[in-house]
């Protein structure tokens, strides 16, 4: 799930730059903040299933005195070594390289061992022509980088599924279907956070009605790629009359488990549909509720996928119904609570906003800006854009 939420970031950054799109300048900071603290989530979960997490180090297949080798064949293995771990180090790279003019800003700004703390992560930068040149060509090589990883990465994951025998999980849409979920599910949580954000820091004049629309189009797209995902695999099930696979989907949708099925639909399929008004497709409320609708919705995927599927296996004497325990509960709660309060202080230390980027899509010159949606004159802001930035 996390590794899911991680991907909006880097495609409103990397893919977004190599494509010119010039209206993701407001949020791509946002978006690539919450893509770290969920990839930090991805990657703690492995140390959980080993349970020893002493050894942990036998995922990496190198050469060593006790004559045993990672199981290399095995998919885990292959997506923590060859796909996660590139992709997460190529990402945060990408999500630096941004950081760095900013940081000069603050230290610009700051007095005492806050200056020094902020040149040390600036490394000197100075704003000349030749840092500028080379700050755009990194960027670039890293955007053109993550682009093919991050579309490969979930790819892999589907694999774990896609790869077995267990039926509902044998088969080929589970690739693309999981890409496009995972843009889905990043977006909406990159909706939910961008909205807090822009009303508490009050950046409204910065993340505009464009920004929010502009995602919302994107939530839409996906949202439908994932439900004719969902009616494929149904198609799919009832036309290869395999008795076990027919099983599976009915078990889905009719058995124990409907509702959780049914939840899914409504979250994932029906609610999205509502962003093809436009009038809705603006509105920042109805934003945030569908991006939580969305959010909740994709976690019932991931429910539906595998406590369904391994609930009910070939042998009805060993069906169950699953219960969560407490440690499952307390898991699942400490890794929100890692993300959004880390999140919280990002936004205290960072800039939310990228201000070297947002430069460039300035309406007029100097310090004042006035968004496309401003009715007011701009003569009558009394803050700089650093300053509004800064001051929270």
């Amino acid at each position: 799930m996390w590794i899911g939420i991680g991907h909006a970031g880097t495609l409103i950054s990397a893919i977004w730059m190599l494509f010119r799109q010039r209206w993701s300048t407001g949020v791509n900071r946002a978006a690539e903040a919450m893509t770290r603290l969920a990839g930090i989530c991805a990657a703690l979960f492995p140390l959980i299933h080993v349970g020893r997490i002493w050894v942990v180090f036998y995922f990496f297949p190198y050469p060593n005195t006790r004559e045993l080798c990672g199981q290399t064949s095995t998919l885990l293995c292959c997506g923590m070594c060859l796909q996660y771990l590139p992709t997460f180090s190529v990402s945060l790279l990408f999500w630096y390289t941004g950081l760095v003019p900013d940081f000069a800003t603050i230290r610009n700004r700051a007095t005492g061992l806050r200056k020094k703390i902020y040149n040390s992560l600036s490394f000197g930068w100075t704003g000349s022509a030749k840092h500028w040149q080379r700050w755009e060509a990194l960027s670039l090589v890293l955007a053109g980088l993550s682009t093919p990883l991050v579309l490969s990465v979930h790819t892999i994951v589907s694999f774990d599924f896609a790869t077995s025998v267990i039926p509902g999980w044998h088969t080929t849409i589970f690739p693309p279907y999981f890409v496009a979920g995972a843009i889905f599910s990043g977006f909406a949580m990159v909706q939910t956070l961008m909205i807090m954000t822009r009303k508490i820091l009050k950046l409204e004049e910065y993340i505009t009605l464009e920004h929010i629309e502009s995602m919302n189009k994107v939530i839409l797209v996906t949202g439908t790629i994932v439900g004719v995902a969902y009616l494929t695999e149904l198609f799919i099930a009832w036309y290869s009359g395999y008795v076990y696979e027919q099983f599976a989907f009915f078990n889905r949708a009719m058995g124990v488990y409907w509702w959780a099925y049914f939840g899914m639909m409504a979250c994932n399929v029906l609610s999205p549909q509502i962003f093809w008004v436009k009038r809705f497709r603006r509105s920042v409320l109805v934003t945030f509720i569908m991006s939580i609708f969305v959010n909740i919705g994709m976690w019932f995927e991931r429910f539906v996928i595998i406590a369904t599927t391994l609930a009910r296996d070939y042998l009805p004497s060993s069906w169950s119904y699953y219960y969560p325990s407490w440690v499952e509960i307390g898991i699942f709660a400490w890794y929100h609570w890692f993300v959004f309060t880390f999140y919280m202080i990002f936004t205290r230390v960072a800039p939310v906003v990228a201000i070297a980027e947002v430069k460039h899509i300035l309406k007029v010159g100097g310090d004042q800006y006035i968004g496309k949606n401003a009715t007011h004159k701009a003569s009558s802001h009394t803050h700089s854009e650093t300053d509004i930035i800064h001051e929270h």
